[in-house]
């Protein structure tokens, strides 16, 4: 029995109908087509048809109009069709036909109630074979689910009397396989185990751009799990390939074709589908899919095709060998000294061990010849950082190799020490960590909610701060809270503020290099303090940036404010008319805007070259307003979120403006904590008393450090002691975030 179903919409009193190649379809006779029964859109009807019938049968659907008139599904192109079965005549074959007028390529047909099949017998010197995949390798969207591996199944059979195992799963990928893995495969004791996976059950169709490498490592990390699993089980391990997708695009294309290339240096067999069923551009070659994700019958056979056969002769003596060597242990010496210095490899995993038993420290340099050689020359290790296991405080805990495998980084062995060094690949397994962020050379990495590991392959320091916006969410994934780097602590730039909408400070990974932060508190146990300029010129700006302790802009960052009460008339209105149209008028001799609200306000970087600012001055009136009404916001965000605050101000200033901005300051901050710093050429004793002003005898010029960076940097190394003077380091500095979010309404 065959039951044919399509989906049809129909107007009231029309109908479907079946006409094919066979008696029971009519014989191609239109008028005497079969009509199928409803439920709503679903058409279908239950047909008889004789093995005699042939190989197979086409068919197609007719609409029957409500005048009885009879209109094709499709006059032109191929007819629907389908083998066949024996089995037809003990279970009935459901025969899922898709949408009225789309004829495709290959059909689609399961057995509507499976019927238990005698298992296929190993021969006398034939192999068990375990397929672990997701739905490709269970064989869905093939005929009666025969797919690459059934079809692999009947060769291997006949030719050496293999006999396959499938325990694959739908929508598999490599976390939840490494989860099943001793589960449905270690009970199999397979000789031989097939991992076919692909990149997109991990999601890579459909990620957002910027996780497509963590997507990609993530996988490929998996399968090398998978196939050290496998070879602790004593069994072979082959790679199924990579196949396409329907929705990949260029870029998903090239991380396809990368990943492959990678695989085949594994050392792993891998069956190579991408040649039988890619197009060339990561998608499925046409009429071989049934949709996105899966391969239809037509693909799956040129699947199964594309395997090459003998891969698989291998005879029972073959295969003892070959586990009695997967169960050695694989740890070779490559150097030793006559002092107790020794260095082990175990060449499966790339693991570099050295023990060092001597009372004498070592370094491992790019000046050591006579190690490096024997390193390049037996060790193999994968180009790349390796990262130690436990490193011992005051450890370097990781090196880097180039692609010529020798140690570029010089790493200090201290006495008594025995570390193992594994790449830095081992650690993107999804079972060792969770991948926030990777963009094929960064790697933020959760091992744990009191550990986040971030790896830099890259030839250059990154600096990862909360502008970035993609890192930022992403660390959102770890608690609340501080972290640092044990081994180096006090260096700046190795402290981590992560709030409940991410990162909140700045952090600087250096090149080739790998850190681990371990949690040490709450963010409520440290003093945060965020440093707001008051303006005068941008010098404070300046020397932030150079500092590297600046953040987004705020109002006076990039202004002029000659006169102290304006500053302080200006915040205590909350900047409202900063930027407002009605103040501000462009002046072509001095190509500044002034205020003629607050006549000591004027900005030189508002008017840009493609403006008019003599005829037209809307757009920059409004680009002002948008920029100027966002750093506004970031101002009072900083107040109102940060533990203690720090103003300051540049240039000259006398005594009663200061008074009076310090009032005005205070009922802003309504009780917090805020020091008032003042950098003028002028005697400290003019603000003597004052409480919270602070006073340094200084003058920051941004004209004379625009014309000379040495200067500048001069000045910046004295506005670095003065805030380490004042306590404030990247160990609880405030850091405001671009967008700050908006206070709920209570």
């Amino acid at each position: 029995m065959y039951r044919f179903q399509v989906i049809a919409r129909v107007r009231a009193g029309e109908s479907i109908g079946l006409v094919g190649s066979t008696p029971e379809l009519g014989m191609w006779n239109v008028k005497q087509c079969l009509r199928l029964q409803t439920n709503g859109n679903l058409w279908w009807a239950d047909i008889d048809i004789h093995p005699s019938a042939g190989p197979r049968i086409e068919y197609k659907y007719v609409l029957i109009r409500k005048n009885g008139v009879l209109e094709w599904e499709t006059w032109l192109g191929a007819n629907r069709w389908i083998p066949v079965e024996p089995e037809a005549q003990t279970s009935t074959i459901v025969v899922e036909d898709g949408d009225f007028g789309r004829v495709p390529s290959a059909p689609l047909g399961y057995l509507q109630e499976s019927t238990p099949k005698l298992p296929l017998v190993k021969g006398d010197r034939g192999l068990k074979i375990a397929v672990i995949g997701s739905s490709v390798a269970l064989g869905c969207n093939a005929w009666l689910f025969r797919g690459w591996a059934w079809h692999l199944e009947q060769a291997l059979h006949q030719k050496y009397g293999h006999i396959i195992v499938n325990v694959s799963e739908v929508g598999a990928n490599v976390s939840t396989t490494i989860d099943r893995f001793p589960l449905v495969v270690a009970p199999e004791q397979p000789d031989i185990v097939i991992i076919a996976l692909s990149l997109g059950n991990e999601g890579l169709a459909h990620c957002p751009p910027y996780q497509r490498r963590a997507v990609q490592r993530r996988f490929e990390s998996g399968l090398l799990q998978l196939v050290k699993m496998t070879k602790e089980l004593g069994a072979i391990p082959i790679l199924g390939g990579l196949y396409p997708n329907g929705d990949y695009h260029s870029e998903h294309d090239w991380l396809l074709r990368d990943t492959y290339n990678r695989m085949l240096t594994w050392g792993v067999p891998i069956l190579n589908w991408l040649a039988a069923v890619d197009d060339g551009q990561g998608r499925w070659k046409s009429g071989t899919s049934s949709d996105p994700a899966h391969p239809n019958m037509v693909g799956h056979r040129l699947m199964y095709q594309a395997i090459d056969l003998g891969i698989f002769a291998i005879d029972s003596d073959k295969l003892i060998a070959q586990k009695q060597l997967l169960h050695q242990k694989q740890e070779l010496p490559i150097y030793r000294d006559n002092w107790g210095f020794h260095v082990f490899v175990a060449p499966e995993e790339k693991i570099l061990r050295v023990i060092n038993t001597s009372k004498y420290d070592y370094a491992i340099a790019p000046y050591w010849e006579e190690l490096q050689t024997a390193i390049q020359s037996k060790a193999g290790l994968m180009p790349g950082i390796y990262i130690a296991k436990n490193a011992p405080l005051g450890t370097l805990s990781f090196f880097s190799v180039p692609e010529n495998g020798r140690i570029e980084t010089v790493v200090n062995i201290p006495p008594g020490t025995d570390l193992e060094y594994s790449p830095a690949f081992n650690f993107f397994s999804p079972k060792v960590s969770e991948i926030l962020f990777y963009d094929g050379h960064l790697g933020i990495l959760k091992k744990s909610d009191q550990q986040l590991r971030i790896i830099n392959e890259s030839d250059h320091e990154y600096n990862i701060q909360p502008m970035w916006k993609e890192v930022r969410s992403a660390l959102k994934a770890m608690p609340s809270g501080v972290y640092e780097d044990p081994h180096h602590p006090d260096t700046p730039f190795r402290t981590m503020m992560i709030g409940k909408d991410g990162l909140e400070s700045r952090v600087k990974v250096p090149p080739k290099s790998s850190i681990l932060f371990e949690y040490q508190c709450q963010l409520s146990d440290i003093s945060r303090v965020a440093i707001l300029p008051l303006g005068d010129r941008c010098a404070v700006r300046m020397l932030l940036y150079k500092l590297e302790y600046d953040g987004p802009a705020f109002p006076f960052d990039l202004t002029r404010t000659t006169n102290l009460a304006d500053v302080a008339d200006i915040i205590s209105n909350n900047f409202y008319d900063m930027w407002n149209p009605a103040f501000l008028h462009y002046n072509h001799d001095a190509a500044r805007i002034y205020h003629s609200k607050w006549t000591g306000l004027s900005f030189a970087h508002e008017v840009e070259e493609t403006d008019d600012p003599i005829n037209n001055m809307y757009p920059v009136h409004e680009r002002m307003r948008v920029r100027y009404r966002a750093r506004s916001e970031r101002f009072w965000y900083a107040v109102k979120h940060c533990d203690e605050v720090l103003f300051v101000r540049t240039g000259v200033a006398n005594r009663g403006s200061v008074s009076d901005l310090l009032v005005k300051l205070a009922a802003k901050c309504q009780g917090k904590p805020f020091r008032l710093l003042i950098i003028s050429p002028q005697s400290s004793s003019e603000f003597s008393g004052l409480a919270n002003v602070i006073h340094y005898e200084q003058e920051f010029n941004p004209d004379t450090m625009y014309a000379d960076l040495g200067h500048w940097m001069y000045c910046t190394d004295i506005m670095g002691g003065i805030l380490a003077d004042l306590k404030i380091s990247t160990k609880n500095l405030f850091w405001c975030p671009p967008n700050p979010p908006k206070d709920k309404p209570k």
